[in-house]
């Protein structure tokens, strides 16, 4: 029995049932990064439709080892008594036509999980298997996934123009981390500022949620988890890194950097020691690798001169922000200290970060629900010289802006934070054109009377700038956040 729920992921399984019901052979491509929960989407989709189904995982071994490994499976599925220890087929093109002949009268899936084990070990495999599938997997009653946590390796052997597989993949599932929203079913006991902390920490990533217990505090899973002499915290960005990269260290100093909040080239340079020259280099990889991204603002173009590169993955901003430079305190055994560390800074460490983005999630998702006066057609935050507002939404066709301000205080905010929302405005909206406005508060313990009484003072009377018109004000809190969230797709 499985030692936690499976949450989440009904698109994913429904695209897995959808594919097993054609009657014609199909290949999916499932990758995403290391723990996201590949294998386990497969085993549970496995466990609930019973498929007739041979699974079979790939190691780190050497390629005679693993084509013995598959060729005992397939004997194992075909003859319940098992195989004999020896057993092997003579090749990878004789184990693949034996697959053709399960599958040529009855449905078969085939789930060739950690593929890129293989592929590290077996340069030719992609041919091999793009050569059985023209002649004969192709015209089989096969489902065949090909499963890996190397996105890199699965994104240049698999799917780039020059693999041999390319253009026969029928389905590409680029496997994401979960959604907050799933935090409700997974930690109950927690208040949703509790749950905020862990997304905060974890992110959406299903096995790093496992490693803590949610019938007990949060302190109580920090501290085993992240400040324990032995964990699987502590090896997991190298192992991210070195899917994407060799040589990793001047990429921890830079994500070092980013964590502590330095944004530009010239910061991050002056933080890191590395020339300008290199550092384009390194911020370009790791874009590359989905852990880094470079956001400009969302009222401006690509080329903008503002652009800033923030961590995106938030365990790896965690990670860098707290526990990077602790390891010899951690190992000494210093626990009681840096737990102190990390609740001192943890409130303005989640409100410039994962609160933002749980705000800009609502308004991306309020938007495509019709919960607001108009849809914007891209979200993120906006920022001049001068001010910068942390969430907007934008619609150039219709000159329409979204504008919100948040906060993460443990007390409710007053009207002051409305009050420079307002006066903010002239500097964010683009200055072509006549826009309207909608502006919004979210706050994680709610408003002063104050100011839900200027919120609706500004509904009333239509606020307006140089080149714009505000229609109206909307205050919102972390339950109802974490409420609109928990209902919405």
């Amino acid at each position: 029995m499985d030692k936690t729920p499976f949450v989440a992921r009904e698109h994913e399984l429904q695209l897995l049932t959808d594919q097993w019901k054609q009657e014609r052979a199909r290949m999916m491509i499932l990758y995403g990064r290391r723990r996201v929960g590949k294998t386990r989407l497969i085993t549970h989709w496995i466990e609930i439709n019973m498929p007739r189904a041979l699974y079979w995982v790939a190691e780190p071994t050497s390629s005679l080892d693993q084509l013995r490994s598959f060729s005992q499976t397939i004997y194992n599925f075909e003859n319940p008594g098992g195989a004999p220890d020896s057993f092997t087929y003579a090749n990878w093109t004789q184990a693949l036509e034996q697959i053709a002949r399960l599958a040529r009268e009855e449905r078969l899936c085939l789930v060739l999980d950690e593929f890129t084990y293989l592929l590290a070990v077996e340069p030719g495999i992609a041919g091999t298997f793009q050569n059985a599938w023209d002649h004969q997997l192709s015209q089989s009653n096969l489902f065949l996934i090909l499963s890996g946590s190397h996105i890199g390796m699965m994104q240049r052997e698999l799917l780039s123009y020059q693999a041999p597989l390319y253009g026969r993949t029928t389905s590409r599932v680029l496997l994401p981390p979960l959604p907050f929203k799933a935090t409700r079913e997974f930690f109950p006991r927690y208040r949703p500022d509790e749950r905020v902390a862990v997304y905060a920490m974890l992110g959406g990533v299903p096995a790093y949620w496992e490693l803590f217990e949610p019938g007990v505090g949060l302190d109580r899973n920090i501290r085993s988890q992240f400040l324990s002499g032995i964990n699987l915290f502590h090896d997991e960005p190298r192992l991210l890194l070195q899917d994407f990269v060799s040589e990793i260290h001047n990429y921890v100093a830079i994500l070092r950097a980013l964590a502590y909040g330095y944004r530009t080239p010239k910061e991050i340079a002056g933080f890191t020691g590395l020339n300008d020259r290199h550092l384009s280099m390194y911020l370009t990889n790791l874009v590359a690798t989905g852990f880094v991204e470079r956001r400009v603002p969302v009222t401006q173009g690509q080329s903008s001169r503002l652009g800033r590169h923030f961590i995106v993955d938030p365990f790896m901003r965690f990670y860098f922000r707290f526990l990077s430079q602790r390891q010899v305190q951690l190992a000494l055994g210093v626990h009681e200290q840096a737990l102190a560390e990390i609740k001192k800074h943890l409130i303005d460490f989640i409100g410039a970060n994962t609160w933002e983005e749980l705000c800009r999630e609502w308004l991306l998702r309020a938007g495509a629900s019709g919960r607001l006066p108009f849809m914007p057609d891209q979200v993120g935050s906006a920022w001049t010289r001068k001010a910068q507002i942390d969430v907007v939404g934008i619609n150039r066709m219709e000159k329409t802006l979204i504008l919100g301000e948040c906060k993460w205080d443990r007390h409710p905010i007053g009207v002051d934070v409305l009050k420079g929302l307002i006066q903010k405005t002239d500097e964010i909206v683009p200055k072509e054109g006549e826009w309207k406005v909608f502006h919004l508060g979210f706050a994680r313990t709610g408003w002063s009377n104050a100011a839900i009484e200027y919120a609706a003072q500004v509904s009333r009377t239509n606020q307006e700038g140089g080149n714009w018109l505000g229609i109206g004000m909307e205050l919102l809190d972390l339950g109802k956040v974490d409420d609109d969230l928990g209902k919405w797709n």
